[in-house]
């Protein structure tokens, strides 16, 4: 297999975002995907949030190759079904991933990507391995005791990853970066914002939805952010947007 780590990780890194510390999330800090104690691993056990929250290009790329892609063996793997592999393996866990690879073609679920799995994964096809690991994933985040907090994000994500990895599979090749759902390009809103996207915010924070962004609208959104472990200014951005689940 050609070495997709690259424009994979690109993809994966649309849907982590930035900086997050929420109280029931069990990973606690986060940057981009990265948790403190993962930063710690590979780094030092004297790396700090603030350090976490600084992490260079160059960790960043090491934690995810070092401990995701080749963890997962996915060079090894066809496209599409690499993919899907690395960002469960970012999402829950790289054993985690390999027991839903495994899964889906019937493998002994060992957690461990070995010759017998590359053995199975060869006779089957891509987009139905994909099916069933987004399948076995779905399952599998519906019976956390956080998914009704972090649910309709986790749904959005693993949604996108199914429709971008079958199209990798179909194509033959990675997908582009570009057909993932861009960070940039959604309005940032504030306090004296009207229209839509203000509705769809509203709706979100189960609050009225009149479209018209004022001091009630910012008082909520200034409640789910603390709630959540975001910086509460009142301003929705892709961050935000994430965490309502606007965003996958």
């Amino acid at each position: 297999m050609k070495d997709n780590f690259a424009k994979s990780l690109k993809l994966v890194l649309v849907h982590e975002g930035g900086f997050a510390d929420h109280p029931d999330d069990p990973g606690g800090a986060t940057m981009k995907g990265v948790t403190l104690a993962t930063f710690q691993r590979f780094f030092g056990a004297d790396k700090t949030v603030s350090d976490l929250r600084n992490i260079t290009e160059a960790q960043l790329g090491k934690i995810y190759r070092d401990g995701y892609w080749d963890k997962c063996r996915c060079d090894q793997l066809p496209s599409g079904v690499d993919y899907c592999v690395f960002d469960g393996a970012v999402n829950s866990g790289p054993g985690r991933a390999a027991i839903w690879l495994q899964a889906a073609v019937g493998a002994v679920r060992d957690g461990g990507i070995g010759p017998e799995t590359l053995t199975k994964v060869a006779v089957h096809e891509p987009g139905n391995i994909i099916n069933g690991m987004c399948d076995q994933r779905m399952t599998f985040l519906r019976g956390l005791r956080t998914f009704g907090v972090f649910g309709r994000g986790w749904t959005h994500r693993v949604a996108q990853v199914r429709l971008t990895a079958l199209k990798m599979a179909d194509a033959g090749v990675q997908a582009q970066p570009e057909e993932a759902p861009p960070a940039v390009g959604f309005p940032v809103l504030r306090r004296g914002a009207k229209g839509e996207w203000v509705v769809k915010l509203q709706e979100a924070l189960d609050i009225s939805a009149d479209g018209d962004f004022g001091p009630k609208t910012e008082a909520a959104l200034k409640a789910f952010q603390d709630a959540n472990g975001l910086e509460p200014d009142g301003i929705a951005g892709p961050v935000t947007y994430r965490a309502l689940g606007l965003l996958p």
